[in-house]
């Protein structure tokens, strides 16, 4: 079992359920040491104070706040405890809305609330049970490592979830990313639905949601550690030179998931090949009178 992140309560209404706070994840990354490749000893980091110049404790460490880069404000760990907060020691929730209507750009790591002891057996399940019955989440405002936070809290089985959330003005605005108006047309749309079809899947279970990476990397230590050499890369695809237009595109891409599958395909896309680079002639401006372009109405989603 998961070691216990934090301890507290969680609150709604007049209701209080005491948790534990779980990780509801794991890394399975590899991860690698700092060495000295001269002789492979691990390479230390240490914490020296800038002005005399020396290695420091921990116990010598704090935190401080710089107004400017002469006065710098010390914040102690006990003064930080003590922030009239009603969140220290509560996830208190403060909204319950529809899964739907949260931005998943907001959502960041998930926790398992498991609840504390059997006192609090009662109402966790009065709580998971409200949840799953009313088809919403719960936002909540909680303080974890000095700062309150904005959480979600929602149902996985019969355990409740916590994941962190982001605050509105820690969300950047996309609109400096936005790509210039474009036409599309209904074929276009329909190739791109078809295509979304052939690769639907009920489960993300499967070998193209394996982590290829890491296996690839556990792979290359056997191989040093064995002192041979490690299987060779894949060639990468060599660019054709040709250019395929974007309905081309979208019907070679569904012959392609249905031939995975092991479906019958018929048929292939047209591939063009590229246009030579032309110089355009310089002709003498004309004023002209501007023509109206009609303005493709929006396909409605499903």
């Amino acid at each position: 079992m998961p070691r216990t992140i934090w301890s507290g309560a969680i609150s709604f209404g007049l209701v209080t359920v005491p948790i534990h706070v779980l990780s509801a994840t794991e890394d399975h990354s590899i991860h690698f040491h700092r060495v000295h490749l001269h002789d492979m000893a691990r390479v230390r980091t240490r914490k020296v104070c800038e002005l005399e110049d020396r290695e420091v404790a921990s116990s010598e460490i704090g935190k401080g706040y710089e107004l400017s880069t002469t006065q710098v404000i010390p914040i102690s760990d006990e003064e930080l405890k003590e922030l009239p907060l009603p969140t220290a020691k509560a996830i208190e929730i403060v909204a319950f809305m529809p899964w739907e209507a949260i931005d998943p750009l907001r959502i960041a790591d998930g926790y398992y609330l498991a609840p504390d002891g059997q006192v609090a057996a009662k109402p966790y399940k009065l709580l998971r049970q409200a949840l799953e019955r009313s088809s919403r989440v719960a936002v909540a405002r909680y303080a974890w490592s000095g700062r309150e936070r904005l959480g979600l809290l929602r149902v996985r089985e019969e355990a409740i979830v916590l994941h962190a959330m982001r605050w509105p003005d820690e969300i950047r605005d996309p609109s400096s990313i936005t790509p210039e108006p474009v036409e599309l047309t209904d074929e276009e749309i329909d190739g791109a639905l078809a295509l979304m079809d052939t690769m639907a899947r009920d489960d993300l279970e499967g070998d193209e949601f394996e982590d290829e990476y890491t296996k690839a990397l556990a792979d290359l230590i056997v191989a040093k550690r064995e002192h041979r050499e490690p299987a060779a890369a894949p060639e990468p695809a060599a660019e054709s030179g040709q250019l395929v237009d974007l309905m081309a595109a979208l019907q070679e891409s569904v012959l392609k998931a249905k031939s995975s599958r092991g479906e019958d395909t018929g048929g292939h896309a047209d591939v063009h090949e590229m246009p030579a680079k032309r110089t355009a002639k310089k002709q003498p401006a004309k004023k002209s009178a501007a023509k109206k372009t009609a303005t493709r109405k929006p396909r409605k989603s499903a």
